[in-house]
């Protein structure tokens, strides 16, 4: 699917640039790897040559490129001769990441400065290098390394200054996914657990491979992203949620130590996350009905169940209005709320009544929402919730669920 295609990658001597590189070149892509490691590191493996020799055994092209993403002249001058050499560039992985897991006070200047300026400022400008070229290709894609934006107070508390930097990246995807729909796909790609890299032995010690999935994960989630249209555009993947999607059953194929305990990623509330759930496997495989004789059956359901018990004639009385979801994802459906009509109702389908405000997300952000993990409001605003209707009542929503969140 990648045949002919370039990739112009940012960090792609070693690590998970380069298995995304490796994965791409295996369909015989074009492989532009924006490095800085020209010379071998004496504790890292890896240079732009060492990386572009596997490239070509793997059956892509590849031109190294010894760039700093640091330095916008050195991407500026990567990006005219990927231009030159391979005719254009038609997807960019923003992958080059600079961490420092360390508090306030003790994160020194230069550690800072280093994280700005790979992960955010690096970001911004090669995307911004090549966007023009991204333009003229028929399906161009950008794809950050970088996690879904969770404003919970523990990611910033102990590496506050790492936290901004990898949201830096993300909020280039909110901005840049909105100002080039239609023309360039932009996305963002997140592990659920720890991958083993050199960089992780570093920070980790001996042992903690064990605990870890291969970079393999990301490579094959990240060839899922960049072989589908660009109008599959703002998202923040999570690699295990997609690969479910597509089809994947087997994860221990993934595990670097199958069977053992796995570390969830940074940035990843430890609550289960739905939308990664399937439904429990039959002995024969098959898999198990998602509605039984006594209907819809999953968290969904049970959220509608408790919400039904909950409602009193001072909720309808307060509210007056009716909320119809449409629900995309593991537990697709229609749902409703009438908080407006004799003593209120829920229900699975559609409304009886005509609804007054239309709320379309997925199930696993629907979970979240009536279980207190995400707010309406911020639902909302990075596009994983959409509302139609009166705003008016759908603003009461967040109020309404304030009354329900304890006993959801």
């Amino acid at each position: 699917k990648l045949a002919g295609l370039t990739l112009f990658i940012t960090g792609a001597s070693r690590g998970i640039g380069k298995a995304i590189a490796l994965k791409a070149a295996k369909d015989g892509a074009n492989i532009v790897i924006a490095a800085k490691t020209a010379e071998p590191h004496p504790t890292l493996s890896g240079t732009v040559y060492t990386a572009a020799a596997e490239i070509e055994a793997a059956g892509g092209k590849a031109l190294p490129c010894v760039v700093n993403v640091r330095e916008e002249e050195q991407i500026i001058n990567a990006v005219e001769k990927a231009v030159k050499t391979f005719g254009g560039i038609d997807i960019l992985v923003n992958n080059a990441n600079a961490i420092s897991l360390t508090g306030t006070l003790e994160t020194e200047t230069k550690k800072v400065n280093l994280m700005m300026e790979v992960n955010v400022r690096g970001t911004y400008f090669t995307s911004k290098a090549c966007l023009p070229h991204l333009q003229k290709s028929r399906n161009p894609h950008i794809l950050n390394l970088s996690p879904p934006i969770n404003m919970n107070p523990l990611w910033f508390k102990n590496h506050c200054a790492y936290t901004i930097s990898k949201y830096g990246m993300s909020m280039c995807v909110l901005g840049m996914a909105e100002e080039f729909r239609g023309e360039v796909a932009v996305n963002a790609l997140w592990p659920k657990t720890a991958i083993h890299t050199a960089a992780l032995d570093m920070l980790g010690g001996s042992g903690i491979e064990k605990q870890c999935r291969k970079m393999d994960i990301l490579a094959d989630a990240a060839y899922c992203i960049l072989t589908k249209p660009k109008s599959f555009t703002g998202n923040f993947v999570i690699d295990e949620v997609l690969l479910r999607e597509e089809g994947v059953k087997d994860f221990d194929v993934y595990a670097v130590a199958p069977g053992h305990p796995l570390i969830p990623d940074l940035f990843l509330d430890a609550e289960t996350d739905m939308a990664a759930m399937k439904p429990a496997e039959t002995p024969d495989g098959a898999k198990a009905n998602k509605e039984s004789a006594s209907g819809p059956q999953g968290a969904v359901a049970e959220i509608f169940r408790v919400i039904q018990g909950e409602i009193s004639q001072e909720i309808v009385k307060s509210t007056q209005g009716v909320f119809q979801f449409e629900l995309s994802g593991e537990e697709e459906g229609s749902w409703y709320i009438d908080l407006k009509n004799n003593s209120g109702s829920t229900g699975f389908g559609k409304s009886p009544v005509a609804a007054d405000v239309v709320m379309s997300m997925s199930s696993g952000d629907f979970v979240k929402m009536f279980t207190g993990k995400l707010k309406p409001t911020m639902a909302f605003m990075s596009g994983k919730l959409r509302i139609k209707g009166n705003m008016s009542l759908a603003l009461k929503l967040e109020k309404i669920l304030t009354q329900l969140n304890a006993k959801l």
